[in-house]
């Protein structure tokens, strides 16, 4: 049985991960601070360790305690707006944290590297190109975008010196909640379909858009959503492969919907209308980016995508689910 470990395992994706990894057979260690990680999200069968992922006395415990065959490396702060007020906070966490481990990590003969990166490191796209590819130039917008741009470099760096191989995941925008209503996302995030299913479960069908003024059809910004099932299933699928080389490769469906044509899927699941309330843009915030997916499609670490309409439900049941019980 080979060993695991997660940081970041008590949040929203990292809790979906760990059980698609348990379900296969896989022992799971998760190391995580409970900052914006929740204790009710990791899962019974895993090892937990309340602990800052770049104590070095916590990883010695685990890596002392077990045979770590991959590294999936999912704790970050993640929000771009929060990265534009405060940008010390996001060099701090997400790069010099990640050094860290990345120094702990020499010699410890760990065969996979999984980085949870964003497609915040491309910036807007340049002129002319409809869809990013892996290639593409990046050219970050956001404190966020930028220290997740600086965290692959350094892991490019550091797999050189340590002998593992690295992949990097470019997500996209992750959405739904576990097919089970086990797991999801509890932190108030700003995520659209979290603040949308929520407002409609409070009974408050308004919605905050940030700029209509944007060059897209409706003036909305253009985003490319990604099931959260969908996406555990890619680092499950990575962590049973052979991989032969170090890749990068966009997590994200290749096709791009305004976040006005999100509010009219929503109004058309609860047969009612959502107030729209048109509010300033956000700084940081990109106009528009889908991704080039045909990567991720030669690989066939995605087999299934979500329908959209499954992961809005999801969505909606998960906010019922939460508000009822509360976390």
């Amino acid at each position: 049985m080979k060993n695991i470990l997660v940081t970041g395992g008590a949040g929203y994706i990292g809790s979906i991960i760990t059980q698609k990894l348990i379900i296969s057979g896989y022992n799971v260690i998760v190391i995580d601070n409970l900052s914006t990680g929740h204790k009710k999200l990791v899962h019974n069968k895993c090892h937990f360790f309340k602990s800052d992922f770049a104590d070095l006395r916590s990883l010695d415990k685990i890596f002392t305690k077990f045979k770590i065959d991959s590294v999936i490396h999912l704790a970050a702060s993640l929000s771009v707006e929060e990265s534009m007020l405060n940008p010390k906070k996001y060099y701090l966490n997400n790069v010099f944290k990640t050094v860290k481990i990345l120094k702990y990590l020499k010699n410890k003969n760990i065969k996979k590297f999984i980085f949870s990166s964003t497609c915040s490191v491309y910036g807007n796209p340049k002129i002319g190109e409809v869809k990013v590819k892996e290639k593409s130039f990046l050219d970050p917008e956001s404190h966020y975008g930028l220290t997740k741009m600086m965290c692959e470099q350094l892991i490019k760096n550091y797999s050189q010196k340590n002998s593992f191989k690295y992949i990097i995941l470019r997500y996209f925008n992750v959405v739904g909640a576990e097919h089970n209503m086990k797991f999801g996302p509890v932190n108030n995030s700003g995520q659209l379909f979290k603040v949308l299913a929520n407002n409609i479960i409070n009974k408050k069908l308004k919605i905050n858009i940030y700029g209509k003024d944007y060059d897209t059809h409706d003036g909305s910004c253009i985003r490319d959503y990604i099931d959260v099932n969908d996406l555990a299933a890619i680092h499950l699928n990575i962590i049973k492969a052979k991989i032969k080389k170090s890749f990068i490769v966009n997590c994200g469906y290749g096709h791009g919907l305004s976040v006005l044509e999100i509010v009219k899927e929503f109004e058309k699941i609860i047969k009612n209308k959502i107030k729209l309330n048109i509010i300033n843009r956000r700084k940081g915030d990109v106009e528009k980016i889908f991704c080039d997916d045909k990567l991720l499609k030669k690989t066939g670490f995605l087999k299934y995508k979500t329908p959209l309409i499954k992961t809005i439900r999801s969505q909606i049941n998960w906010e019922k689910k939460i508000n009822t019980n509360k976390l």
